[in-house]
């Protein structure tokens, strides 16, 4: 029976800024900056052992428009790795890593298929005779809102048909723009053996048979980021057998705690309680865990308890002796909700608050900050900001928020 074998991935994100992360010890730090080549290179590693045929990468390679050549040179030796092992790779850019950008472009390997602006199909030939068109198109600036959907086209001559679309299903909420919108009956239309989608960073299975897969990205960025990230390793068989198999990739995981506070729980019982958890979040492989803790009902803790949260003790003591090797689990955030007390604001609100700070350090505020450098006499007397200075402008604007709800209260 004739069968294809790929890795399905998107969203790589290589050298993500992971801006705001001065509050952390610095070997975190640089782990965090490399996690999204590990992932990359968790990627690779699972296409060679897999033997697979090609890889398909679906757009936002890069995290900006302005790709490193650092990011260039990492991603070429991963997908020389590919070339050796005489595996294909066929991939599209998206919206953080479109066409129109002004960088120097490093060459990739021969093994490597770059789609264009426009939607083309491009037929593979493996070595026992078997035979596929991959569907793609590159975005050719970063805003692309048209239905480009309709100009994918089944070629028939061929035993399957896979296609790749950097795109968001038609009426879906959350943070991501509508790019390249699509309905999952259009997608159906067009009769294809499996669709690979990128642009959406958790992971969704739209539908099955066909399968129309978002993989989300191989490597969370920010506690938004969620839970197990990867790739798919994917089978397509002649009868029309599809088999898909999720893939971890990323070197660290955002996860959060929940705790749930009994009356009078002493200092030494609520320790003992958050490490289980936080230890239950511990893999088996070298990965590492940042992890939130939300203390529900807090104003039960003995006030000397309470104090020690209050002041980050605690968070202090739970952070102790971290070693950043390997696998670890390490809590970053300790968040208490009162059962009584109205001096706290609501976790939704601080989450909500959280979520606009981290779409501001992406870009809101470079936005809301250019009128000042392009003023014609102001920007005369303006310096840029540093990351560093950004980010404490943003965290002290986050604190003055969240102190005048609280006094309001």
């Amino acid at each position: 029976m004739k069968e294809i074998r790929f890795i399905h991935t998107a969203d790589l994100h290589l050298d993500s800024p992971f801006r705001g992360l001065g509050h952390l010890p610095k070997p975190l730090v640089q782990r965090l900056r490399e996690s999204t080549f590990t992932a990359f290179q968790n990627v690779i590693d699972a296409a060679i052992e897999k033997k697979v045929d090609f890889v398909l990468i679906c757009g936002d390679l890069y995290d900006g428009e302005d790709r490193s050549i650092k990011a260039q040179a990492r991603l070429r030796k991963q997908l020389q790795r590919l070339e050796e092992s005489g595996i294909s790779v066929f991939m599209i850019h998206g919206n953080h890593d479109h066409l129109d950008g002004g960088w120097i472009s490093l060459d990739m390997p021969g093994n490597v298929r770059i789609f264009s602006e426009k939607v083309e199909s491009v037929k593979w030939i493996g070595k026992n005779g078997v035979s596929a068109y991959v569907y793609g198109f590159s975005y050719p600036k970063r805003h692309v809102y048209s239905r480009k959907i309709a100009e994918y086209k089944r070629v028939e001559g061929v035993d399957f048909h896979i296609a790749m679309l950097h795109g968001s299903e038609e009426g879906q909420g959350g943070t991501h723009q509508p790019y390249a919108p699509f309905s999952v009956d259009e997608l159906l239309k067009k009769t294809m053996d499996y669709w690979a989608l990128g642009h959406i960073h958790q992971k969704q299975i739209l539908h099955s048979n066909p399968y129309i897969v978002y993989p989300g990205n191989i490597q969370g960025r920010h506690q938004k980021e969620y839970g197990e990230k990867g790739c798919y390793f994917v089978v397509l068989k002649e009868a029309g057998e599809t088999e898909v198999e999720f893939i971890e990739t990323a070197d660290i995981r955002w996860e959060s705690i929940d705790i749930h506070i009994r009356e009078g729980m002493d200092l030494t019982q609520l320790f003992n309680e958050c490490i289980k958890e936080m230890e239950s979040l511990r893999s088996n492989k070298a990965e590492g865990v940042l992890c939130s803790l939300t203390l529900h009902q807090a104003d039960l803790l003995l006030d000397n308890v309470l104090r020690t949260i209050e002041n980050e003790e605690f968070l202090e003591m739970l952070q102790d002796n971290a070693d950043f090797e390997g696998a670890f689990v390490w809590p970053y955030k300790i968040h208490a909700t009162m059962l009584h007390s109205s001096s706290v604001i609501d976790e939704k609100l601080a989450d909500t608050i959280e979520s606009i700070v981290l779409e501001l350090k992406s870009d809101g505020l470079d936005e809301a900050i250019a009128d000042l450098y392009s003023h014609t006499y102001g920007s005369r007397y303006l310096d840029a900001f540093t990351e560093q200075e950004l980010d404490e402008i943003l965290y002290s604007a986050q604190k003055l928020v969240i102190d005048s709800i609280s006094r309001m209260k």
